[in-house]
Parts: structure tokens; sequence; C-alpha cells
């Protein structure tokens, strides 16, 4: 499973995610306060940018730090 951004449509909304399955297919989306989103990559699940370039574990470290 990984976790993708979904691109903004308007620089004031919300960041939303999609969950990934092992199969390809997305059937949830997230927002990045939830918390098994952040459970999750917590525990080394990938997260992407919205073009789908993996983030670097700093990277990712960074961003949940910055939820909190």
């Amino acid at each position: 499973m990984i976790y993708q951004m979904i691109p903004k449509i308007n620089q004031d909304d919300q960041q939303v995610f999609a969950r990934i399955d092992d199969d390809g297919k997305s059937r949830l989306s997230s927002i990045a306060q939830n918390e098994q989103f952040k459970a999750d990559l917590a525990n080394g699940v990938e997260l992407q940018d919205a073009d789908g370039n993996p983030m670097t574990a700093d990277q990712i470290k960074t961003f949940l730090e910055g939820l909190a």
C-alpha cells in the first residue's frame, strides 16, 4: 500500500491523499489528520507527491512533525 497526494484545486483546500492498495486500486482517501494515515506513515508506508514521486523517510518525518 502507498499513499499519494491528490493535487489541490484551490490553494486553501485541505490536502487529501489517496490510499493505493497492492492491487493498484484506490478505495480510500484520507486527510493528513487521520490517525490511521499518520500511523501508516510512521510505520514506513510510502508517501508519494501528486506526480507519483516517492518522498524520502526524512521528508515524511518532517511532514509528520508539521502535523503535530
